[in-house]
């Protein structure tokens, strides 16, 4: 129902406790929230953070994306409550939710050393991977295949994100 029609009473009863239960653990509905996030982010960041980077920094790119995904897949509600409310000014990413795009930085700034990736704003080249990867998850957790326009969502949607989105920064070849 939105982050702004949530209230601590309305909780406390969603989990039957007291509000003032509640109280005795978190300042106010901001520091609970922030709770939530931060556990939410740190569960994100184990998915990504899982195994070793794969050698080819466009190979661990894929790879980020693809935990990314089905994170997201695997956790439709906790994904939505991440990435698809509206945050209130001032909030602040969690340690955890830096560290997770912190992944994909690392991943984008070793392509552009590797000459992997043309040149660029290694911050600004992982938000363009993160938003497309994003959008795709998004589709996937509030629709169902078959509600996607013209076709059901192919089912390599992800990969094809994925493709589509490192191609625009894939280092062109001399011919």
């Amino acid at each position: 129902e939105g982050y702004e029609r949530v209230t601590m009473r309305r909780i406390a009863e969603g989990i039957e406790y007291s509000p003032t239960t509640i109280y005795n653990h978190f300042t106010d509905k901001d520091d609970l929230v922030n709770a939530l996030c931060h556990e939410e982010f740190s569960r994100l960041f184990g998915a990504l953070a899982l195994g070793a980077p794969a050698r080819d920094p466009v190979e661990w790119i894929r790879q980020i994306g693809r935990a990314y995904a089905a994170f997201g897949r695997a956790n439709p509600n906790h994904y939505r409550f991440m990435f698809m409310t509206q945050v209130r000014e001032g909030h602040e990413v969690s340690e955890p939710g830096q560290q997770s795009f912190d992944i994909l930085r690392m991943a984008v700034a070793r392509a552009i050393r590797t000459g992997a990736f043309v040149k660029g704003d290694v911050d600004t080249m992982a938000q363009v991977l993160w938003a497309s990867i994003h959008g795709a998850v998004a589709l996937l957790v509030t629709y169902e295949a078959r509600q996607f326009p013209g076709a059901p969502a192919a089912p390599d949607l992800v990969d094809q994100v994925l493709d589509n989105g490192i191609r625009g920064f894939l280092k062109k070849k001399a011919r």
